[in-house]
């Protein structure tokens, strides 16, 4: 009893020291991570112009200027320093002058909630496996084709099912938990930083002729931001479902993959729901044989929807750590 009390302390220390950079307390942290997460259930994304529109027009207007095909690493990096810390200054200051504690508050949570995505990974994903359950193949396809990348015009219910649930698990750390750990980091601005970064690597990290020298930067600097929340998101995931088994994946399968971040996240997540991922996609035309995650039988269209509970179980067990810490932090003092 006495050892799991002094873990919790220690644990607590460690969160209080993390968010130093922030600003919060720990029990105002938990508090306003908690509620932006109660706000992007209830509205989910921006209801009117999305902000990210106008960031993804500015970043492509630098890439258009800046990215002479001349495999300049450095152009790339200085098109993302342009893209991101403007803004993310913007509001550190705005926050950091605001004289009134609620109106910073406001800021945070509302930074956060503009940085998240998990009601939008359920609105994106939850009428793929309704239109997979009512046989509407053409729909499903349709569907699927607006959150990968891959081609599905000619995909079959497995491979949009796998399709699918693999966009559900590493969103769920790309989309969501990211996003929640650099705001216990750095507040709302931290939010922002995660959500902007992740833009840019979807925006320009792709080993192209065009993109493979400008955007490695966006790329690299991603992996770094993600690193710790990938495998955090992993360790999530394994105490949520399939202990053994999934452990099993991560540790075996996620080297395999290409994406050292991704790797343990879906790796970890496919053992968790007992699926099989990976294998066979078509990009642009060419087909590619990517290594397999997970064990048991493919994924199916049951599986979106217990994909989808994993992200929200994940979530909810990581407000309420917070959530626990900040009492602990707040009873002490």
């Amino acid at each position: 009893m006495r050892t799991g009390v002094a873990d919790c302390r220690r644990l607590a220390a460690c969160i209080e020291r993390l968010t130093m950079l922030s600003g919060l307390s720990v029990p105002v942290a938990a508090i306003l991570m908690v509620m932006g997460v109660l706000l992007d259930l209830l509205l989910g994304e921006v209801p009117c112009w999305h902000p990210l529109v106008g960031f993804g027009r500015y970043a492509s207007y630098l890439e258009r200027r800046l990215n002479r095909q001349t495999h300049n690493f450095a152009l790339g990096v200085f098109a993302w320093l342009c893209a991101v810390l403007p803004v993310v200054l913007l509001f550190t200051g705005l926050i950091r002058w605001v004289r009134v504690p609620i109106l910073a508050a406001v800021l945070h949570i509302f930074l956060l909630y503009f940085s998240l995505g998990l009601r939008s990974l359920r609105d994106h994903s939850l009428p793929i496996a309704r239109a997979l359950g009512s046989g509407d193949l053409a729909e499903a396809r349709l569907l699927t084709a607006r959150i990968v990348s891959r081609d599905t015009q000619q995909s079959e219910e497995a491979d949009l099912s796998k399709a699918a649930v693999e966009s559900l698990l590493e969103n769920g750390n790309d989309a969501v938990f990211g996003t929640l750990f650099w705001f216990v980091i750095a507040g709302g601005p931290g939010a922002l930083l995660f959500r902007l970064a992740n833009t840019l690597d979807a925006m320009w990290g792709y080993r192209t002729l065009r993109f493979h020298a400008f955007g490695c930067g966006a790329a690299r600097l991603d992996d770094v931001l993600n690193w710790i929340p990938a495998r955090l998101t992993a360790l999530s995931y394994t105490l949520l479902g399939n202990r053994r088994l999934a452990w099993q994946c991560w540790h075996v399968q996620a080297k395999q993959w290409p994406s050292p971040n991704a790797g343990p996240v879906m790796a970890a997540g496919a053992g968790a729901l007992q699926v099989q991922l990976g294998g066979e996609a078509s990009y642009d035309g060419v087909v590619e044989q990517r290594p397999s995650l997970g064990s048991g039988r493919d994924a199916g269209a049951a599986d979106i929807l217990r994909a989808w509970r994993l992200v929200l179980a994940t979530t909810i067990w990581w407000c309420a750590v917070m959530a626990m810490i900040g009492a602990i932090i707040w009873w002490r003092n």
